[in-house]
């Protein structure tokens, strides 16, 4: 997914508890699906970011280089300008984009 065109607050905004539970019924499981959303999310963006500054890696030890290297600083400074994964998970969850589901209570409901 692009996370840069992503709708989501740059900041924490307050919100109504009994938003987050309608669809799960319990605010619990909606906190559990939401924080593996976000390490997903998370995942995702540092193995972007990795791929990126991998490209600027060099061979040479060659220590101005390093600190001088404005292309990758402004990788570095848009990513950190990106709204954090929590916060994208929790827009997504909003907006209905999450997939979830809970095999404990399929087994409950064939009892």
């Amino acid at each position: 997914m692009d996370y840069k065109k992503t709708k989501a607050e740059l900041t924490a905004v307050t919100r109504k508890i009994r938003d987050f539970d309608k669809p799960t019924g319990n605010i619990y499981e909606t906190v559990a699906i939401l924080s593996k959303r976000a390490n997903q999310i998370a995942l995702e963006m540092k193995e972007e970011l990795n791929q990126k500054i991998q490209e600027f890696a060099t061979t040479q030890d060659n220590l101005e280089e390093i600190f001088e290297n404005r292309e990758q600083i402004e990788v570095a400074k848009f990513y950190e300008k990106l709204p954090k994964p929590t916060l994208i998970a929790v827009h997504e969850f909003s907006k209905g984009k999450v997939y979830y589901r809970n095999p404990q209570k399929k087994i409950d409901n064939e009892f």
